[in-house]
């Protein structure tokens, strides 16, 4: 039985919504980052992605939360109020320079990002963090940018590798954080920062990763040459590795975006 000297000494953990989850990349990013958080409910239309989710609950590896299955219907306001941090990695396919890319008029319905900012609008989080493709920076990542400053954000966005941690592949991604000016910490810039002040002329900054901190180049992956460790076989797994996240990019685009 808790006694009130418990109560006043538990610790309220930053809370987190989870759109288009996957595998749960950002979250275990996030983890990785040293951001600890508790996650509300993921929002995953993919029934392997669910089926992942589940069994990782079932197995102790993450927390218990709810799955919602259509993110054009989530009931976002239920959470107006409750939530810290909106992370997504909305679908690629409207940007992906291997696609049509037809951005908003993607004739498969997979231009999600008007349904997240309403939910943004209706939860009013401090933050988000959101990642897709390189080739969201040419269509589609000016938009998101002006969305969320005109919402009341402050954004930073960068590009970010998997090889700058250690992976044996490139892997280039666009990652978004944007936070409401003094309701998520603001940190100045770090005096030794690992990443280039102004990458190439017109491009967004990078970053890069300090091997000091014990993350060295990983060992040789399965031929599919993804993230494979935990994920079942076949073409399932081929789908949602190649939708998902790397989570350690993602803790170091976190880590650095932090820093601006």
């Amino acid at each position: 039985m808790r006694n009130e000297s418990d109560v006043d000494t538990a610790k309220e953990l930053p809370t987190v919504i989870s759109f288009c989850s996957g595998y749960g990349g950002l979250e275990r990013g996030l983890e990785l980052a040293g951001v600890e958080h508790r996650v509300l409910c993921y929002v995953e239309i993919e029934a392997h992605a669910q089926a992942l989710l589940v069994k990782s609950m079932e197995q102790g590896d993450i927390p218990p939360a709810p799955i919602y299955s259509d993110l054009t219907t989530f009931p976002s306001h239920i959470f107006r109020g409750s939530t810290s941090l909106i992370t997504a990695g909305y679908p690629c396919q409207p940007f992906s320079q291997s696609g049509k890319r037809q951005g908003a008029d993607d004739e498969q319905g997979r231009h999600l990002w008007p349904f997240i900012r309403e939910h943004i609008r209706a939860i009013e989080p401090a933050g988000c963090f959101f990642e897709n493709v390189y080739g969201h920076i040419s269509l589609g990542l000016s938009t998101v940018i002006s969305d969320l400053e005109e919402d009341g954000y402050k954004v930073e966005a960068g590009i970010f590798s998997a090889v700058e941690v250690g992976a044996d592949q490139g892997r280039k991604r666009v990652y978004i954080q944007a936070h409401i000016p003094n309701t998520m910490r603001e940190r100045g810039r770090s005096g030794d920062t690992q990443r280039e002040d102004a990458a190439d002329a017109g491009e967004l900054p990078r970053g890069s990763w300090d091997y000091t901190r014990g993350v060295g180049h990983w060992d040789s992956e399965p031929s599919m040459g993804r993230v494979a460790h935990g994920v079942a076989h076949r073409t399932d797994r081929l789908r949602l590795l190649g939708n998902g996240v790397v989570p350690q990019t993602a803790a170091l685009a976190w880590s650095v975006l932090s820093q601006i």
